[in-house]
C-alpha cells in the first residue's frame, strides 16, 4: 500500500519534468496507417556509436500515451548515440487487443523498412518497452504465431528488455491493472492469448527484465515467474531489481530517462545491456 500511495504521489514532479523536458533533436514522423496513432518516431544521431538501433514500445496502460508523449526518452537516447524508434499504436478502450500488437507488429515492419530505404543496417535490433508497452514489445520478440500471423521477421533482434512488465494476469493482481485489462480486452476474450507468460517460446534473444520490488502497480513476481520460464525454455535472462530511490513505477519505467546513466542506475543498466549485445 505504501508504494502505491508513493506511485500517485510521484505523478506531480513527473508533469512538472515532462514540462521542462529539453528537445534538443527533431525526430522524424512516419505514418504506418490511416489513424492518428499508427505512427512512430525515428531519431537519428548526429555522431553514432554503434549499428544497434533500439525499438521502443510506450507504455501507458495501453489507453494513453504516443510516441511524442515520450519524446524525453528519444531525446535521452539519442543523446547516448544509439538510432532510436519510438512505435505508436491504438490505444483502449475503443480498440479492442489485439488491434495493439497488430500495430506494434506492422509498425515494426515500417520502421525497418524505412530504415533500409535510408541505407541504414537494420540487422542489430534491441526491442524495449515500459509497462504496457513492454507487454506488448515481449509478445513480439517471444511469440512466433503473432510474427507468423502478422508477417514479422525478428531475425535481426538481438536483445529484448522490459521495464515493469505485466508478463501474467495473476488473480492477485491489483485494482488497477484489473481495471486496465478489463478496458483492453472484449468481455469473453481468452487473456490467455494475450499474456506473455503464456505464450513465450523458446528463443535466443537474451532479455533483460527490469522490474522494482518497490513498484507499487505490478508485482515483483510478476517479472520473476517470466524470468522461471523463459530460463526453462533456455533463453539468456537476468532480472534486475531497481536500485534507485525513484523506484515506483512510472518513475522507473520511463522517468528515469530524465536523467542521465551517471544520474540513473536504471538507465545505465539498460545502456550497458544495449553495449554487451
Amino acid at each position: 500500500m505504501i508504494d502505491y500511495i508513493r506511485e500517485n504521489l510521484s505523478y506531480y514532479e513527473l508533469f512538472y519534468r515532462l514540462h521542462k523536458a529539453e528537445k534538443t533533436f527533431k525526430p522524424e514522423k512516419v505514418s504506418f496507417g490511416p489513424d492518428k496513432d499508427q505512427y512512430f518516431l525515428y531519431y537519428e544521431p548526429e555522431h553514432p556509436v554503434s549499428d544497434k538501433i533500439v525499438v521502443w514500445v510506450h507504455g501507458g496502460g495501453w489507453n494513453s500515451g504516443d510516441p511524442e508523449a515520450f519524446d524525453y526518452v528519444g531525446q535521452a537516447m539519442v543523446k547516448e548515440g544509439y538510432r532510436f524508434v519510438s512505435l505508436g499504436y491504438r490505444l483502449s478502450p475503443k480498440n479492442k487487443y489485439p488491434v495493439q500488437i497488430e500495430d506494434v507488429c506492422a509498425g515494426y515492419n515500417a520502421a525497418m523498412k524505412h530504415l533500409q530505404d535510408k541505407g541504414i543496417d537494420t540487422s542489430k535490433v534491441i526491442v524495449s518497452g515500459p509497462s504496457a508497452g513492454a507487454h506488448l514489445s515481449s509478445i513480439l520478440t517471444y511469440n512466433r504465431k503473432v510474427q507468423t500471423e502478422y508477417n514479422v521477421d525478428i531475425s535481426n533482434v538481438i536483445g529484448y528488455a522490459g521495464f515493469g512488465g505485466p508478463y501474467r494476469f495473476a488473480k492477485s493482481q491489483g485494482l488497477t491493472l484489473r481495471m486496465l485489462l478489463a478496458m483492453l480486452f472484449e468481455k469473453g476474450y481468452d487473456r490467455s492469448q494475450a499474456e506473455p507468460l503464456s505464450l513465450m517460446e523458446e528463443s535466443s534473444v537474451p532479455m533483460l527484465l527490469i522490474q522494482s520490488s518497490h513498484d507499487g502497480l505490478i508485482e515483483f513476481e510478476c517479472a520473476e515467474e517470466f524470468a522461471k520460464k523463459a530460463k526453462i525454455l533456455g533463453i539468456p535472462c537476468e532480472i534486475y531489481d531497481v536500485e534507485d530511490k525513484k523506484n515506483t513505477h512510472s518513475w522507473y519505467t520511463a522517468g528515469c530517462f530524465f536523467f542521465d546513466r551517471g544520474q540513473s542506475r536504471t538507465v545505465d543498466k539498460f545502456l550497458k545491456f544495449i553495449e554487451s549485445l
